[in-house]
């Protein structure tokens, strides 16, 4: 799974003593907010981090929020840092071009530069990845943002890998993330490393998320991804409330009123995957569900969510996350 630890040796010799949200202008304040508060409760559980909000000054006043509003306790961009710090990139409204254009930009673009020397670890929410890959951060690395942004990331650094929907992807020292919530899954993915799985559930709690998705699951639900806005929407509605049926292409094709050729060429066009592979998708969705929430043995959930067999939902996981069901099952007993 991807995740970035907070003092891990891929990250740094030494265990972090500060988290530095560095604020772009035209702040998107929940890129900060989530990832801080999470950070915040995790302090109050024994993380031993001071917190830091930073921003480029132009011309005598910190670059506003996106709503408008200021926030208090904002520090210039500092001339130096001290050794053990990690750095996050939170990110803002509006394109690339707006971004990188603006003064304030520059300016960050241009400090993270300066600042983010080998070995130090930096993390990125959402369009924050756009100023890393600007100042040059993100060359020969994996990384992630907004789905809206992938194409202008791939032009900002296209000597990096770009992954399309990820939630969070840890290369090294450097983590990328999704937007928004995103942000507040890459910071219980560093509170685990550091202080573990039971401290992480415990500040999800606090915060009322889900406990953490993986890294590599997508950034959308496997139902929104599927339904938009076409003819087989219904049937996909159906078949996620109908999960215990066999969802055979046949039975599929009756619920659209098609053959089954048509309908399965047709779906395909429409959707981009097979049915076979959607139906997939939902059942391995489910059974993530289930496997976090529900005192269920593995065999039980493989039945619950269609695949029949624990076997068959193995081979769909290790498709779909890179890992086996057990390893959801453990996390979230941790």
């Amino acid at each position: 799974m991807d995740a970035l630890p907070a003092s891990a040796p891929s990250m740094t010799s030494s265990p972090i003593t500060e988290v530095c949200f560095v604020l772009p202008p035209d702040l998107i304040l929940l890129d900060l907010a989530g990832a801080a508060d999470a950070f915040r409760i995790a302090a109050a559980m024994g993380l031993p981090v001071r917190l830091r909000l930073m921003a480029p000054v132009v011309a005598g006043e910190a670059a506003p929020t996106a709503l408008g509003v200021g926030l208090a306790g904002v520090e210039p961009l500092p001339a130096t840092l001290a050794e053990h710090v990690l750095i996050v990139v939170c990110g803002a409204t509006g394109s690339a071009a707006r971004l990188l254009s603006s003064a304030a930009g520059k300016a960050l673009v241009a400090w993270l530069r300066r600042h983010v020397v080998a070995g130090r670890p930096l993390a990125c929410v959402c369009s924050g990845a756009l100023l890393a890959a600007a100042a040059g951060l993100l060359d020969g690395r994996r990384c992630t943002t907004h789905h809206s942004l992938l194409d202008e990331l791939r032009q900002l650094a296209p000597a990096a890998e770009v992954l399309d929907s990820r939630v969070f992807v840890e290369d090294g020292e450097v983590c990328t993330s999704a937007g928004i919530t995103a942000g507040i899954d890459l910071a219980l993915a560093m509170i685990a490393e550091d202080l573990g799985e039971a401290v992480a559930r415990a500040t999800a709690q606090q915060l009322v998320v889900y406990h953490r998705r993986p890294g590599g699951q997508s950034q959308f639900s496997a139902l929104l991804e599927l339904e938009r806005g076409g003819r087989f929407d219904g049937v996909l509605t159906w078949a996620r409330e109908n999960l215990h049926e066999p969802l055979t292409v046949e039975q599929l094709a009756e619920k659209a009123a098609m053959s089954p050729r048509h309908f399965a060429r047709a779906f395909t066009a429409e959707k981009a995957v097979t049915p076979a592979k959607a139906v997939e998708r939902l059942r391995v969705e489910a059974a993530r569900a289930l496997l976090d929430s529900q005192p269920l043995r593995v065999e039980d959930v493989a039945i619950e969510a269609g695949f029949g067999d624990p076997e068959r939902m193995r081979r769909a996981f290790m498709r779909a996350f890179g890992q086996p069901p057990q390893a959801f099952r453990r996390a979230a007993r941790a």
